[in-house]
């Protein structure tokens, strides 16, 4: 069954490959891809998605920026890891795509009053900033959202603090939103993504398959294993964003529990936290669930695939 998602997404190294995943993947329909502000800029991230879908050969879906900063917070960006542009690394080509005259809210509201209802699977791999507004301003897409399956988070460990994960602590209050309506909603957080690390024979297995293409993913990770060592002690970089895209595509790539979570909002040292609730078995009415386990090997076998099945895309 192939499964129409909309990515908003902020790129960033990992979101590129999970733009390649998504279009590369023949049980997924990539509908829309929406930029929200976080690794970069929105220009910045907006131009980096463009680039992307030029180099993956990506055309006739439309693409939309969005947000510019959090809904009440001062702007971050992670320069640490991703650099001045958000791409650093790899040199990117002018797009040729036209970025779509709506605001990304409204595309991702029209995209979904205009589909049948449970049809649409919305992907955010950056801050929540774009999905809270447009359930603020159309509150009707929970009910016809099929599920929401976003990287952010985790229920042990933080990255941008000793609790917090970057894209829900951006945005904490977006977050918040988003992760208590009523719809079935899939974290993808840090204690899965930790364990999608680009090992030496992943990185042989994607040189193998020698395209444009995968030599942009192969300069997109010895940039981020750069950065990822030095500012977070990694031995190999983890790819957080695609890992999303892979549970869309393939359920039994990673193991999924149903779980009360929610986003700490005012704590001194735990603002953005995402707290998960294992302390007895989820209520029936639980519609929040965490990912927990990886399958390593079948994981990165989905990425190195959409890379074979893209080839060489005329740029």
């Amino acid at each position: 069954m192939v499964s129409k998602i909309i990515l908003d997404c902020d790129p960033g190294h990992d979101d590129a490959i999970a733009l390649i995943l998504a279009h590369g993947n023949p049980s997924i329909e990539l509908v829309a891809v929406t930029t929200v502000h976080g690794n970069q800029t929105i220009d910045k991230v907006t131009r980096n998605a463009l680039a992307v879908a030029r180099i993956a050969g990506i055309a006739g879906i439309p693409f939309a920026a969005g947000a510019h900063r959090p809904l009440v917070r001062t702007p971050e960006v992670a320069d640490s890891i991703h650099g001045e542009s958000g791409l650093d690394g790899p040199v990117l080509p002018s797009p040729t795509l036209q970025v779509d005259p709506r605001h990304a809210v409204d595309l991702i509201i029209d995209t979904i009053m205009q589909s049948p209802p449970d049809t649409i699977t919305l992907v955010p791999t950056g801050a929540l900033t774009n999905i809270a507004i447009a359930v603020r301003k159309e509150p009707r897409i929970v009910e016809r959202v099929k599920e929401v399956v976003l990287m952010g988070g985790g229920y042990h460990v933080g990255n941008w603090s000793a609790a917090a994960e970057f894209n829900i602590v951006i945005d904490p209050e977006a977050a918040h939103i988003v992760f208590n309506e009523k719809w079935k909603l899939t974290m993808v957080g840090l204690d899965l993504t930790h364990q999608a690390l680009a090992t030496p024979d992943v990185v042989a297995a994607i040189a193998a398959v020698d395209t444009g293409p995968a030599r942009f993913v192969l300069e997109l990770l010895e940039f981020f294993g750069q950065t990822y060592k030095e500012a977070q002690g990694f031995e190999y970089p983890p790819v957080h964003d695609p890992c999303a895209v892979a549970l869309v595509i393939d359920p039994t790539v990673m193991t999924v529990v149903k779980v009360p979570l929610d986003v700490e909002l005012t704590g001194s040292l735990t603002l953005g936290m995402t707290v998960a609730d294992f302390r007895s078995p989820a209520p029936e009415d639980c519609t929040t669930h965490a990912a927990t386990d990886l399958d390593h090997a079948k994981f990165w076998a989905l990425i190195v695939d959409a890379l074979e099945r893209i080839g060489e895309p005329d740029l």
